[in-house]
């Protein structure tokens, strides 16, 4: 596996690899010297078109806990602010010797296109509303390790769907471990061609928030992208949140055992009440933690030779 482009790329055996290593990963974050000799010599660019806290942040401390060197950039403080083109920055960079580039830009494919241009090994970090492989895959962490074995869970997938990059990712990693996943969304936010697309890969939808939630093992609230909106999606926040939204009357909806994710960053009172968010069944702050392992665990499959691994 040289790049990590989209979720579906991997097999179900190669997501639960990951998964597995990123295990072992997570037990650096306790040491108190957090460093492993894993990734020495290599070298990683953070490239950054899109403003990010948790992904940028996770990735950069995943590449130095890994003894790799990492170098930030962003669009603002390359030579594409100047009118380069995205190509030649990347050719310009990758002729530097680097060994990844990880891509967050705004632009589906950008990733993808980037690949076929550069020799080194590119990481989709989330591009536009098309994918956001890595944050799949330690979602996925996150509720293997709350809930055990995914395969028969029911995970509910709510809000925003439209603009959401992490839906598709999701929904690809949850289906190839076994989960029962179900996108609700008011029909305005629900992606276009949904039915299709839920026959073909086997997942439920529906518009009723309520009747949905007592069935569920775990939900994930995404956030509500009013960057990306250009439109009247809904009428005022207000009934976003009352209509859509994870409110403290159905925090009793749920079934005890079930738990609660958001990607981040929230909209507290928007799709997500402090109550929900701050609640000991949460698992927010359990996702970023997850985030720094999983990565260390994406770049130590990417870059790892036989002798690095032993």
């Amino acid at each position: 596996m040289k790049h990590l482009l989209s979720i579906a790329d991997l097999s179900a055996e190669e997501i639960t690899q990951i998964l597995d290593t990123a295990v072992s990963m997570h037990e650096v974050q306790d040491r108190q010297v957090k460093k492993l000799p894993t990734l020495r010599g290599r070298t990683i660019i953070n490239f950054f078109f899109e403003d990010s806290t948790r992904t940028r942040a996770s990735f950069e401390i995943a590449g130095k806990w890994m003894s790799a060197d990492t170098i930030n950039l962003t669009g603002k403080g390359t030579s594409v602010s100047k009118g380069e083109s995205l190509r030649d920055t990347v050719l310009t960079i990758d002729a530097m010797g680097v060994d990844m580039m990880i891509i967050r830009h705004p632009a589906s494919g950008a990733p993808a296109q980037i690949a076929d241009w550069t020799d080194c090994s590119i990481v989709n970090a989330g591009d536009g509303t098309h994918e956001h492989p890595s944050q799949a895959l330690l979602d996925a962490y996150t509720l293997r390790r709350a809930l055990g074995d995914l395969r028969g869970r029911h995970v509910a997938i709510v809000g925003d769907l439209t603009h959401s990059r992490v839906l598709r990712s999701n929904l690809l990693c949850l289906r190839a471990l076994g989960a029962q996943v179900t996108l609700v969304a008011p029909p305005t936010l629900m992606p276009s061609g949904v039915a299709a697309w839920s026959a073909a890969d086997g997942f439920e939808t529906s518009y009723d928030l309520d009747a949905v939630l007592p069935t569920v093992d775990a939900v994930m609230m995404l956030r509500v992208q009013r960057e990306r909106m250009s439109g009247g999606y809904f009428p005022t926040a207000r009934e976003y949140a009352v209509t859509y939204g994870l409110t403290a009357r159905r925090l009793g909806l749920l079934q005890d055992h079930a738990v609660i994710a958001h990607p981040g960053p929230m909209n507290r009172g928007l799709e997500i009440s402090a109550d929900a968010a701050d609640a000991a069944r949460s698992l927010v702050l359990d996702q970023v933690s997850a985030g720094v392992a999983v990565r260390m665990s994406i770049l130590y499959h990417l870059l790892a030779g036989e002798g690095d691994a032993q």
